[in-house]
């Protein structure tokens, strides 16, 4: 009997080709996140499930696939959306889709450091507004970034490439992470230094951040932690929105207590906190991070990869809790 592999929304073809010779595959019909009543009614008698960062995959969730199901399969590198613990309780096998989005959420992140540090969205509205305007040495200045210090919260994968395209613009690395980064690691970026996160916001020229969203890290930047950073200093999210407390960030970029940020992800997506939404000193994009053909392909692949490998009893490329596996690296009988 062919296995059941239930896809909660479309994902790029050539993953749904590889999804579509593994087993029955099922995949929704709708361009939307599922609701809650749908996406249980959609799992039920799943083998595997293949679901986006939007989908929340929780006991009672796992619990209305049955107990035949054996691989829930992220098309995210994070997976604040899925409870691992009531996963690894089941014996179900959870994965992820990390390496394969690092350089186009890096390019981004500096994108958007390069947008709102050189006014780009200012000059944008300007022009399709229709307002009159002339050159003059003190239109629209921003700031350069050669010499400056750009902080990163996280010096990850992500993290790193994001701190790589920073050099090349001239600027200086500091960085805030649980455990030091190989001293190699900290010489390619030009002699990084590692301090404590109080400290990297109060001298830090822009602040980056590149953590997981956690227990421990859900509000790390509230309004103390604003406070702390330089008035001419900008914030930079491509992580996960609820790492910054938004209301908090909004009242600080009205107040100009900081001179700007640019946000890729937001608290409670799709919404916007609707201050934000009236300032110019911030650059805002719909969670396009990993936004680029090849990227949410490769994420996509990697998934169904994950997905497959799970079903023929093999080690997942990428599972995100291992201890589910048994030694020798396959799903426990059980499963």
């Amino acid at each position: 009997m062919q296995p059941r592999i239930v896809v909660t929304r479309r994902i790029p073809d050539p993953a749904l080709e590889l999804l579509a010779r593994a087993g029955k595959m099922w995949l929704s019909p709708h361009d939307r996140p599922l609701t809650r009543t749908e996406l249980q009614r959609s799992v039920s008698g799943a083998d595997a499930l293949v679901t986006l960062l939007h989908d929340r995959v929780d006991g009672p969730l796992l619990d209305a696939a049955g107990p035949q199901l054996r691989c829930v399969a992220n098309v995210a590198v994070g997976y604040d959306n899925i409870d691992v613990a009531a996963a690894t309780e089941r014996g179900v096998v959870v994965t992820n889709t990390p390496g394969v989005l690092t350089d186009a959420t890096a390019d981004l992140a500096l994108a958007l450091i390069l947008a709102v540090t050189r006014r780009l969205g200012d000059g944008e509205r300007l022009l399709r507004a229709r307002i009159p305007w002339s050159w003059h040495m003190f239109f629209m200045l921003g700031t350069g970034l050669q010499g400056k210090t750009l902080g990163v919260i996280g010096l990850g994968a992500i993290g790193q490439a994001t701190a790589r395209r920073a050099r090349a613009f001239g600027m200086n690395i500091a960085y805030t992470s649980r455990r030091p980064a190989p001293r190699e690691v900290e010489a390619e970026l030009g002699g990084a230094r590692r301090l404590p996160l109080d400290e990297l916001l109060s001298t830090a020229d822009v602040v980056t951040i590149h953590v997981p969203l956690s227990p421990n890290t859900h509000h790390l930047i509230d309004a103390e932690r604003l406070r702390q950073m330089r008035p001419e200093a900008y914030l930079i999210n491509t992580a996960r929105g609820p790492i910054v407390d938004e209301r908090a960030l909004a009242r600080a970029l009205k107040t100009q207590e900081l001179a700007g940020a640019g946000l890729d992800v937001f608290e409670r997506e799709p919404e916007i906190d609707p201050e934000l939404l009236e300032l110019d000193n911030v650059v805002l994009v719909p969670h396009l991070g990993s936004a680029t053909v090849e990227t949410r392909t490769a994420m996509a692949v990697l998934a169904a990869q994950n997905v497959i490998a799970v079903l023929r009893r093999e080690r997942p490329p990428t599972p995100i809790n291992p201890e589910v596996l048994d030694p020798a690296g396959a799903p426990a009988p059980g499963a």
